[in-house]
């Protein structure tokens, strides 16, 4: 007899399957662990990268000119815009060097430094400056009853003015000499009464060079015509009846009004558009002065000195180069 016992034939199996489970236990544990999953995915993202942007490694990204998809679709829809049509494959390839261009120069002028003491690049950052702080405002959009109550506050910027019609008689200094005024005052007690269409009134006066009859006119543009003069005198006359003589930049008229269309503040609902841009145009005003007061708080203005008495006299030490202006905000610069 075996002094030890054998296994079984039906037994063998059993064991084998029990030592592969031991084996395999290890790999199993490893295939589950978050660490390798993550490893691998940084490595897929790695390669991917790496395949996205073969042929510019070692390029400095400060040497790199980034052209992006939405750069192209400006681009795109700029040229429609002008043109009216898509652009040619030739076209497009010009616009995006024109930009490439551009850049290459902006950085080049940069590293030259030639953005420095430069008027015409400190005017346009100022101007810059203004827009983004005028952006702030820009992007409230008022509602219909803040824009009432402002323009309830505000309504004489929105008042129309009142308009004329008007015929004139012309009498001519250059024709008449000092004689121009009496003439008009003589004519007028000729025409006084008659309609402003009257076959003796257009017998009398002098040919002008504009206009004899003005249709619905407003004080301002009939300043631009004939003068502030005029235009205030006018406003005094009634209408219905020669009067004058009226001096204007030309000589003398006698005037006759036709309609008067008095000045008057509209409605909100008429004009709530014009009400909305002017209300716009104040709070963008509003929001650059407070940006300004702002920027301008944190620095301190260095002027010359104004000269004195002393520094005229001979061999008196000049006076001090400079002196400091305190800040907007009222503080005494440190």
């Amino acid at each position: 007899m075996n002094a030890f016992p054998v296994a079984s034939v039906e037994a063998q199996p059993a064991l084998k399957q029990s030592r592969l489970r031991r084996l395999s236990s290890p790999v199993e544990r490893l295939l589950r662990e978050p660490l390798l999953h993550f490893l691998v995915l940084g490595a897929v993202l790695f390669g991917i990268y790496s395949y996205l942007n073969r042929g510019r490694g070692g390029v400095e990204p400060s040497k790199q000119i980034l052209v992006s998809m939405d750069d192209l679709r400006v681009m795109e829809a700029y040229f429609e815009t002008q043109w009216h049509r898509p652009p040619t494959a030739q076209e497009f390839q010009a616009m995006v060097e024109d930009k490439v261009r551009e850049e290459v120069l902006y950085r080049e002028g940069l590293a030259m430094g030639l953005d420095k003491d430069d008027t015409i690049v400190k005017r346009r950052m100022a101007q810059k400056m203004q827009f983004l702080a005028e952006d702030v405002a820009a992007a409230h959009e008022p509602s219909s009853a803040e824009l009432k109550a402002w323009f309830d506050k505000n309504k004489d910027k929105f008042a129309l003015p009142s308009r004329y019609s008007f015929r004139h008689l012309y009498f001519s200094p250059d024709k008449r000499g000092k004689n121009a005024q009496q003439d008009a005052a003589n004519a007028l007690a000729k025409i006084s009464g008659q309609p402003q269409n009257s076959a003796l009134a257009a017998s009398t006066g002098d040919s002008f060079m504009f206009q004899d009859y003005y249709g619905d006119r407003t004080p301002s543009a009939i300043a631009k015509e004939f003068g502030p003069q005029f235009a205030v005198a006018l406003e005094k006359l009634k209408p219905g009846s020669w009067q004058g003589p009226v001096e204007s930049g030309y000589g003398w008229h006698l005037v006759f009004v036709d309609t008067v269309i008095p000045g008057r503040i509209p409605a909100f609902e008429e004009i709530e558009l014009e009400v909305k841009t002017a209300w716009l145009g104040e709070q963008k005003a509003t929001a650059w002065q407070k940006a300004y007061a702002e920027m301008r708080a944190k620095y301190t203005v260095m002027l010359p000195a104004a000269p004195s008495e002393a520094a005229k006299t001979p061999g008196t030490p000049p006076p001090p180069p400079r002196k400091q202006v305190p800040s907007s905000s009222g503080e005494a610069p440190l």
